[in-house]
């Protein structure tokens, strides 16, 4: 997967945010599942270790997105409202994560 495959983005702060591939997939991705599932190297380390990504998220707090930006044609960079700013998710970890049922919903 190449980054040219995202032809659509649409991020609605306090509950998801779909992308869409070039092969017509709409994949909505909740901001909890999100939060939860970031691939920086602090939340990798804690998830690895057993730690909490998000106490707030695990408690059933709402969480939501403060600001989106993109990451070149990479991917795109979420800041969240627990204060957490430093995941930048690939288009193909998405994609991937999608397709084996780790993470996200056909739309």
């Amino acid at each position: 997967m190449s980054a040219g495959d995202v032809v659509g983005i649409e991020v609605e702060r306090d509950s998801h945010m779909a992308v869409t591939f070039d092969d017509d997939v709409t994949v909505r991705y909740g901001v909890g599942e999100l939060r939860l599932a970031c691939p920086c190297a602090t939340c990798v380390g804690r998830r690895n270790a057993g730690e909490s990504v998000s106490p707030a998220v695990e408690r059933g707090e709402l969480v939501s997105i403060t600001d989106a930006a993109l990451a070149g044609a990479f991917g795109i960079n979420l800041d969240w409202s627990d204060g957490h700013r430093t995941g930048i998710y690939a288009w193909t970890y998405l994609r991937e994560a999608f397709d084996t049922g780790r993470l996200g919903t056909a739309a």
